[in-house]
């Protein structure tokens, strides 16, 4: 069974940092875009960030020149490097990854998430 299991979350202090972690498990044939969403309280879920399996990245405009996703293809994992963090970054963090279990069937994952609180 393929999972996403996040790890990372936490309270910190406005201007501070966070690193969020993101490992897939089970048996599958591989994996394309990788990506963390957010979602607020009383928000819908939201982008913050995506790489594709060729390390090109993508950014929500609310989060460029703070946060920094980066993957290791062969452990599966992604990561969020998350600095300068401000009161309305407090979320639930999602793990989403493309994951497919042929070369001709894919489906899209979530992990559980994390929770960020950043408050002082």
């Amino acid at each position: 069974q393929v999972q996403l299991v996040e790890s990372g979350g936490g309270l910190v202090q406005p201007g501070g940092s966070l690193r969020l972690s993101c490992a897939a498990s089970g048996s599958f044939f591989s994996i394309t875009d990788m990506g963390w969403y957010r979602q607020a309280p009383g928000k819908e879920r939201e982008l913050v960030a995506k790489i594709t399996d060729d390390h090109n990245t993508n950014y929500a405009d609310f989060v460029k020149g703070r946060f920094t996703i980066s993957r290791d293809n062969a452990k599966n994992t992604v990561d969020l490097q998350m600095n300068s963090l401000k009161p309305e970054d407090t979320a639930v963090y999602y793990c989403n990854a493309d994951i497919w279990s042929s070369r001709w069937y894919g489906m899209d994952y979530w992990g559980k998430g994390t929770l960020v609180t950043v408050s002082s």
